[in-house]
């Protein structure tokens, strides 16, 4: 008999774990864009953010992190 999972008891996926380089995040967005849906690209856009670390991306463009 096969044993049954409950969807509980599997581990949250998070999309940034496999963020992990610029390649990564450029397939990322490439399939991203390709669904031409606003509310998931920004979506994605905010999991690039979280991955490569908001107060990296603010200084690598001259602004405060806020």
């Amino acid at each position: 008999m096969t044993e049954k999972i409950r969807i509980a008891d599997l581990p949250e996926f998070d999309i940034i774990e496999y963020l992990e380089d610029g390649q990564a995040i450029a397939e990322y967005l490439t399939i991203v864009l390709e669904e031409d849906d606003s509310a998931l690209l920004a979506a994605a856009m905010g999991d690039v953010a979280r991955a490569r670390g908001m107060t990296k991306i603010a200084k690598a463009c001259g602004v405060a992190r806020e």
